[in-house]
């Protein structure tokens, strides 16, 4: 199988190279524009295959690609490359755009090629694992972030949106109804506080972009349990007095702990396989949905 990875920003160095170069059975072209950074990710993960292009890209014939540019480009490059009969993985959020973002999700379907979104904390064993404790009654997630205030989309849709799934993963159900708080500064989002209703599930979400510590920390309570997941690597369980703590072990490696390892396979074999990844494209819809909804609840003409 041939595989392209578009666009060599953070993400795509620190996980996307790594995890995919050490897979076997696939060869990888690497695509991006800037010729230093392609040269040198070529290099030193030793593939020859390289083009600056999304249409040499589609020219060398590759079955599927790995979409990690800049957002602002997601839609054209998905778009383009779904025309051209190859499935795609689109690092989140799919569009800042909503609009592009359903017009992505419709092609995806007319198209009959694998389409999926990468929310990684799905794959997460820390997290997924609280799916197996039991119904959940209540949920906190707070993913603060030192000093980094930003405008409300941008906060939301390409931040926040993580938030917004991994709340919707963990409860399992449909979400009924999205309570909004913040505090705006201006133009510029401070913090952020949501409220997902479910059947029998009330899930929280909060943001705080200006604080003093950047944390990630998911609380998960299924009655006379509770899980609490710190830095999405260490669980405590709580059981009345009793406490429990579980951490990975000393060799486990850090994409594997935060999920890249098993959703790049999990889309890998699901192009292979010609299924629908889980979760589908339709459902990472929703969870776009949601942020448009939180978006125009704080702002209409953002």
């Amino acid at each position: 199988m041939k595989i392209g990875i578009v666009g060599l920003g953070e993400i795509a160095k620190k996980a996307y190279l790594p995890v995919l170069s050490e897979k076997e059975g696939i060869e990888l072209v690497l695509c991006t524009r800037n010729e230093e950074t392609l040269n040198k990710s070529a290099a030193k993960y030793k593939i020859e295959k390289k083009v600056q292009t999304v249409d040499e890209l589609i020219d060398k014939e590759v079955d599927a690609a790995f979409i990690s540019a800049a957002t602002e480009a997601h839609f054209e490059l998905a778009e383009k490359l779904l025309l051209n009969g190859i499935h795609v993985y689109i690092d989140k959020p799919i569009s800042m755009n909503f609009d592009e973002t359903e017009k992505i999700v419709q092609l995806a379907k007319d198209s009959g090629k694998v389409a999926m979104v990468g929310f990684n904390r799905r794959f997460i064993p820390k997290v997924n694992e609280l799916r197996e404790k039991g119904k959940p009654s209540l949920i906190l997630i707070q993913k603060n972030r030192f000093a980094s205030p930003d405008y409300v989309r941008r906060f939301v849709v390409e931040d926040f949106i993580h938030v917004v799934d991994t709340l919707r993963f963990l409860m399992n159900t449909d979400v009924k109804d999205v309570n909004v708080q913040c505090l705006k500064k201006g133009e510029i989002l401070d913090h952020l506080i949501i409220q997902l209703i479910g059947d029998d599930c009330t899930a929280m979400g909060v943001m705080n972009r200006n604080g003093g510590v950047t944390e990630e920390i998911i609380e998960y309570s299924t009655g006379h349990d509770k899980y609490v997941v710190k830095s999405l690597v260490e669980t405590t369980h709580y059981h009345n007095k009793e406490i429990n703590l579980s951490t990975f072990g000393d060799w486990e490696p850090t994409l594997y702990k935060r999920g890249f390892y098993q959703i790049a396979d999990h889309f890998i074999d699901c192009v292979r396989n010609n299924e629908t990844p889980d979760p589908s494209i339709e459902d990472s819809l929703l969870t776009h949905d949601i942020c448009e909804r939180i978006v125009k609840a704080i702002d209409e003409n953002a």
